[in-house]
């Protein structure tokens, strides 16, 4: 889009905890989807995260108090920095506060207004949206509930916190809510169509592989492939950006999981089959981008092996993954599969989709050495009963937004195919 004046301004305001860091995240993932975010920051806020961060992404002062100078820094040459909480509250279209600590949820609900956040709130027209985090005994305090119970009744929209591993140490309830979930609820707000493009695979939960499986000759050597799960990993990091909730099964890589998503480590085939099957269900749409054995060793040694000589490993078949989760999809679901090949690429790539029961097949050509395994750049032919499409060479990361595309063209231009359902 053009200037930010053309864009629809959005207001974030951060609270103090430990979640500050995402709406870092959060604020990127607005300005993605078209919109002009500004941020609030209390106090208690800006001991995890500085103002400078949030001025230099969003490109405009972050305001941090009600008082003069202290109202934030600017790094947009010529802007004022006096107070305008009357202002900013009449010119935002919505009012996020992610994280919603105990404390700013009780200054909503009783009517308090001592700082700049709470003095917006007050003065404010605008959808306000919160996404409290805390920890789990202050979320499921009878006041916090009440608070949170008083301000539904008021309009206020809230993103529920998710339950997990905390800071505190604890587990259970008070996760601050991923980032596209936060902004999709932003996103379904202003019932922006421009937004809900940009944010496309909201509501659909998308199970990745990603990587090469590893199968062990003894406790030291396994036969593994060349896969560096690049490919997988920008996949899922592309597909929690646009909206979805991402479940990331990988096999052994040296990347960095995205954040944002979840993630089951596996090293074997028959460990990927196993973690694969008791997420399937929670899954929309399923891309099978791991790299998977086609075969194991029959015996596994249980000590190192000694060289002493030729030796002969007997292989047997692994599971068919791919194929048992065509089978077994719930309703609606869609699976893309992948396909390396050398030779016969297309032809080998269609009997792949005809004979596993799939949507789709991403087939490439892995003969070369520049494209394909354990290389950052990528290109293929989406596969279909109607069709192909040519995906030419370009980076991973932008090939999974284009792949991305296509499953989204099935999901809303084509009637799904479903088998063994």
């Amino acid at each position: 889009m053009g200037s930010n004046d053309a864009k629809v301004k959005v207001t974030v305001g951060v609270c103090g905890g430990i979640a500050a860091y995402k709406a870092v995240e959060l604020v990127r993932l607005l300005q993605d989807a078209g919109l002009d975010p500004h941020v609030v920051m209390t106090r208690a806020a800006e001991e995890f995260v500085r103002p400078l961060t949030f001025a230099a992404i969003s490109g405009h002062r972050v305001i941090t108090s009600l008082w003069g100078e202290e109202a934030g820094a600017s790094v947009v040459e010529g802007e004022e920095s006096a107070i305008e909480h009357i202002n900013e509250a009449q010119t935002t279209k919505v009012l996020i506060v992610a994280p919603a600590t105990a404390d700013m949820l009780a200054k909503f609900a009783h009517g308090l207004a001592d700082d700049f956040l709470s003095t917006m709130y007050l003065a404010t027209t605008a959808t306000v949206i919160v996404a409290p985090a805390m920890n789990v005994v202050m979320w499921e305090h009878p006041a916090t509930q009440a608070n949170v119970a008083t301000l539904r009744a008021r309009g206020v929209r809230v993103v529920e916190p998710g339950s997990g591993y905390l800071a505190c140490g604890m587990v259970g309830g008070g996760r601050l809510a991923e980032p596209v979930a936060i902004a999709a609820a932003v996103a379904e707000a202003l019932g922006s169509v421009e937004v809900a493009r940009d944010l496309d695979f909201s509501g659909e939960t998308v199970l990745v592989t990603a990587g090469g499986t590893r199968e062990a000759i003894d406790p030291v050597r396994f036969i593994g492939n060349r896969s560096s799960g690049r490919m997988g990993y920008a996949i899922a990091e592309a597909a929690m950006r646009r909206g979805a909730r991402v479940i990331l099964v990988t096999a052994p890589t040296a990347l960095a999981c995205p954040a944002g998503v979840e993630v089951a480590q596996v090293v074997s085939a028959d460990e990927m089959r196993e973690e694969v099957m008791a997420r399937l269900g929670e899954a929309s749409v399923v891309v099978m981008a791991a790299a998977v054995s086609d075969y194991r060793v029959r015996e596994v040694a249980a000590q190192k092996m000694k060289r002493d000589g030729s030796r002969a490993l007997e292989l047997e078949a692994t599971e068919d993954i791919l194929r048992e989760v065509a089978a077994r999809r719930r309703a609606g679901t869609l699976v893309v599969g992948f396909a390396a090949e050398t030779e016969n690429v297309l032809a080998n790539g269609r009997a792949k989709l005809e004979r596993k029961g799939l949507n789709a097949v991403v087939v490439n050509d892995v003969s070369g050495a520049a494209l394909g395994f354990d290389s950052e750049r990528n290109a293929g032919s989406f596969l279909t009963r109607d069709g192909v499409v040519e995906i030419p060479a370009m980076s991973k990361v932008e090939m999974a937004g284009r792949i991305l595309d296509e499953v989204r063209g099935l999901r809303v231009g084509l009637p799904v195919e479903v088998k063994g359902a």
